[in-house]
């Protein structure tokens, strides 16, 4: 395939599958059953690794930390956005939640999600308590389902760059409210969405 077709090839899969995943959410709700169902459309998805190469969804060069996010796919009132994010090894992310619901998957390379359970009771906003409930290993093959209050950290592990589909039942720039946890220190914190821009030249 020439880089024409694999992009017409991409868009018509990843609208597919959009598709499929809006119709799960519409008859199923927001259930956590409904979210494995999404995150086995989404591994299907991600499987075709030809309609995702590194040569256009690069990470950040030289190595550098921090992520390159390129927006798939956005419908209507900012729902069901899916990105591919590409990031280089030794990155890693504060315990934090999304407020809406979220599933990753891998395309390439491995990311360590650990998930948190609060021990507090959450009537200080300022402040938490929390430990490590499970560690999750996304790689291909093997994706996470996290629902709206779920708390996880990401952390890219292994020696080359991941290529990952997130899909979130509204897109991260519209998401307000989003917190940070400092699982050492306890402190609660806002997230800064200048971070949750898309990287330019996505499929959109």
């Amino acid at each position: 395939m020439n880089t024409m077709d694999v992009k017409a090839a991409r868009t018509a899969a990843v609208a597919a599958a959009v598709g499929r995943v809006r119709e799960i959410e519409s008859r199923m709700g927001v259930t956590r059953e409904a979210l494995e169902a999404i995150k086995a459309e989404l591994l299907q998805l991600a499987a075709q690794e030809h309609l995702f190469p590194s040569s256009e969804f690069p990470p950040p060069p030289n190595g550098e930390k921090g992520s390159n996010r390129y927006l798939l796919r956005e419908e209507d009132n900012n729902r069901f956005a899916l990105y591919l994010n590409a990031l280089n090894p030794g990155n890693s992310t504060k315990p934090h939640d999304h407020t809406t619901w979220a599933v990753v998957v891998a395309v390439d390379g491995q990311e360590l999600n650990k998930v948190y359970d609060r021990m507090d009771d959450g009537t200080d906003p300022a402040r938490c308590e929390m430990r490590v409930r499970e560690e999750i290993m996304v790689e291909p093959g093997r994706g996470i389902a996290l629902m709206p209050e779920d708390i996880h950290s990401i952390h890219t592990t292994g020696e080359r760059p991941t290529r990952h589909l997130h899909m979130y039942g509204l897109a991260l720039e519209k998401l307000d409210g989003r917190r940070a946890f400092d699982d050492k220190t306890g402190e609660v914190s806002f997230y800064n969405k200048s971070f949750m821009k898309p990287t330019a030249g996505t499929d959109r």
